[in-house]
């Protein structure tokens, strides 16, 4: 039960809530991206941070509750990190909301 307390505080975040829209459609939000395909490989820290007005620190700590939570997965390339939906993990959560409420 704790996972799930914990899942529903990665979702208490205008912050993460965007992030999270924005990973729904990377090509729309992050096409400027020049490192690879946003949808193939993910989205880079960097450009999230730039993209919320927020310091990549700041942001780095509201994708790896996210992480944590299992909505959103890491693509490590070299020094990069690489963000994306974990849709999977999303609906997992969204299966047990329903049959909790």
């Amino acid at each position: 039960m704790s996972d799930r307390i914990e899942q529903s505080k990665a979702l208490a975040s205008d912050a993460r809530m965007q992030i999270l829209d924005w990973l729904k459609d990377p090509h729309l939000h992050f096409a400027h991206q020049k490192t690879g395909d946003p949808a193939e490989i993910g989205v880079c820290v960097t450009l999230i941070a730039d993209k919320l007005g927020m310091s990549q620190p700041t942001v780095s700590r509201h994708l790896e509750l996210l992480r944590r939570a299992d909505f959103v997965a890491v693509n490590r390339i070299g020094r990069w990190s690489y963000f994306s939906r974990s849709e999977g993990g999303l609906a997992d959560y969204r299966a047990w909301l329903n049959d909790t409420l």
